[in-house]
């Protein structure tokens, strides 16, 4: 499948692939502003300015916005990360136009009405206040206060009741004004839809856009100090997260850490912790590690729930099973498989065409380029045991882990 970009005289790029046997068409606007740049004072603006996006524009209203798409039997929505702010949509092809003009108002033409902002601030509380009471989704973020501590990337995406409660309009045009580079922003589409198609539709709106280019430059993260905090929550068993910085999305050794955590604690049953700690033991439940890079670090982390009484066990196996990854070598066999099975694993990923869609957008801001996956997978073939080594000898290095405990009270 034939990859386009295009890129305009203001430096907004469009990336397109057409795929013929789908009735759909996937689209949507890749912005490289996440909650990571933002003022301490501002703290959840990005997310709010996410949800905003829908409440009005010039020349529509809430009502029109969320209908517009979904009369359609079409999807619209949009996410904020640490790094990105994305809307986008899914409609039946012969909806794209529609599709291309709504993400385009909402995207350039929002008003943040008053009235609006006040309602959507309650929403935005009561989803802080039920992320509260998930307790397996708050630990993460908890912990990632605790690695990146005083650092935009510890803090929380949603903000706090405090910075939530007094933004007001302007806030977000200034946010906006101070943080848009139409350099850094993308229009990426896949699906039954022609190149050409694509562009009539919505590169006349794009080419009118004036070029803009932000001064602000993002603060990086340094001086990582492992922790150790316990914390007493209303929780019935105890939660364990342990992390740690790690590889950038610039690093060459990104894939090859992508590989080894697939097979330390990936999400298939049998990686090396699900098969220790809930198959051999039957300590937890489900056990999971994640490796998430960024611009300039990473972030590397393992999460479990089980017994209070066998919390310090489950701990021991998990260095355990870090250790042996540390000390020895893969076999080639282990390698073989673990290979095929992360490379099986990306494959099927690239058939979900609206996640492709996103990933297309966000590999062009941050490589200037979108690697096609014959590329990536002879990077993970080429991997040796002995870079395997030597990567789990520095991540999973014992003492640079921080550790955040729930525990019940």
């Amino acid at each position: 499948m034939h990859l386009n970009i295009k890129e305009l005289p203001n430096g907004i790029r469009i990336v397109h692939q057409e795929v013929t046997y789908t009735r759909l068409v996937h689209c949507g606007f890749i912005l490289n502003i996440g909650s990571r740049d933002e003022d301490k004072e501002q703290e959840g603006l990005a997310h709010f300015w996410e949800h905003m996006a829908f409440k009005g524009t010039h020349k529509r209203k809430t009502f029109h916005i969320i209908n517009r798409l979904e009369s359609l039997g079409g999807e619209l929505n949009a996410y904020t990360t640490k790094e990105k702010v994305c809307f986008y949509a899914s409609v039946l092809k012969d909806h794209y136009p529609k599709a291309a003009e709504l993400l385009y108002d909402i995207t350039f033409n929002s008003t943040f009405p008053e009235k609006q902002i006040e309602k959507e601030r309650q929403v935005i509380l009561e989803e802080m206040a039920m992320y509260r009471d998930s307790p397996d989704d708050s630990i993460q973020d908890d912990l990632d206060a605790l690695v990146f501590e005083h650092h935009a990337l510890g803090r929380n995406i949603l903000g706090t009741e405090e910075t939530v409660g007094r933004f007001q309009q302007q806030d977000f045009f200034d946010f906006i004004s101070t943080r848009l580079d139409t350099s850094q922003l993308i229009f990426s589409v896949v699906g039954n839809i022609s190149f050409e198609k694509a562009l009539k539709i919505i590169e006349g709106p794009l080419r009118e856009i004036p070029s803009k280019r932000t001064l602000y430059v993002r603060s990086g993260f340094h001086d990582y100090q492992p922790k150790f905090k316990t914390v007493q929550r209303d929780v019935t068993q105890s939660l364990c997260a342990m992390g740690r910085p790690a590889y950038s999305l610039h690093d060459p050794n990104r894939f090859k850490l992508y590989l080894l955590n697939n097979i330390l604690g990936g999400p298939s049953m049998n990686s090396h912790l699900n098969l220790s700690l809930r198959e051999n033991y039957g300590y937890v439940y489900s056990i999971e590690s994640s490796y998430q890079p960024f611009s300039d670090t990473g972030f590397f982390g393992i999460y479990f729930g089980t017994e209070e009484k066998t919390l310090k066990k489950s701990q021991a196996i998990v260095q355990r099973e870090m250790e042996k990854l540390r000390s020895k070598k893969l076999g080639s066999n282990q390698l073989h498989s673990a290979k095929e099975q992360a490379i099986g694993q990306m494959a099927m990923a690239e058939e979900n065409y609206a996640a492709l869609m996103l990933v297309y957008g966000k590999s062009l801001i941050d490589h200037n380029k979108i690697d096609s996956l014959d590329s990536i997978f002879e990077q993970i073939r080429t991997t040796t045991a002995e870079e395997l080594l030597e990567i789990a000898q520095d991540i999973f290095h014992p003492d640079q882990l921080s550790y955040l405990i729930y525990t019940p009270n």
